[in-house]
């Protein structure tokens, strides 16, 4: 996810940054999933699973804020 929106960063335009700040997000949702499949197979501490979540919760949120302030820009 880091990667991806690096990558956007250093792209020419702020379109190209913004699709990579999505496919940054979708990592994010692959995240969430597979944290879901963690806990189902109770692979993990319950403490630590439920601390992932709610940190990529809050990324997913920064991200979508970030999303839409570049949205709102063009």
């Amino acid at each position: 996810m880091a990667s991806n929106i690096a990558e956007g960063r250093g792209r020419l335009n702020r379109g190209e940054f913004r699709q990579f700040l999505g496919i940054a997000l979708g990592s994010i949702f692959e995240v969430k999933t597979q944290l879901i499949v963690a806990r189902k197979l109770e692979m993990g501490k319950q403490a630590e699973l439920d601390e992932a979540a709610s940190l990529s919760e809050e990324v997913s949120k920064m991200l979508t804020s970030l999303i839409h302030t570049l949205e709102s820009k063009v």
